[in-house]
């Protein structure tokens, strides 16, 4: 387990229908090439406020290292001639988040931890639909 001392939460606006095929590719191929890669995984999986919504949840030891291990993820032969096309192909958008943290709110050794950390993402999740909401509002 990385010493993470930042969190990023990805939250992925899905195309209508691909949430299954996005779920099933994630975990059979671009999650095992995340840990090839070193990739700490600390949560995934399906929104429970709608059908196109998905998280991820990676942990890394600072925003420098985030920055070099995901450039170089992504420029790699193994994400653009493996999975790269078929995942991009079932997202709409998505939205990044990076926050401080610490191993112990990571270590999520008891189920209410993991549950207080999926908690907070589905707060997040449904105040970006709040806000894509209002900001598709009518004006007066």
């Amino acid at each position: 387990m990385v010493s993470a001392q930042v969190v990023e939460i990805r939250s992925y606006n899905l195309k209508p229908g691909t949430r299954d095929r996005f779920h099933q590719l994630f975990q059979t191929e671009a999650l095992p090439l995340l840990r090839r890669w070193k990739v700490e995984v600390v949560g995934y999986g399906p929104s429970l406020h709608d059908r196109d919504s998905y998280y991820l949840m990676r942990a890394f030891p600072s925003l420098q290292e985030r920055e070099r291990i995901e450039d170089a993820f992504y420029a790699s032969d193994e994400w653009r001639q493996g999975p790269r096309e078929a995942i991009l192909a079932c997202i709409e958008s998505y939205t990044t988040v990076v926050v401080r943290s610490d191993e112990a709110t990571l270590r999520a050794s008891s189920p209410s931890d993991l549950a207080t950390l999926t908690e907070l993402n589905q707060d997040y999740l449904r105040s970006v639909a709040l806000t894509a909401r209002c900001s598709t509002a009518p004006r007066s």
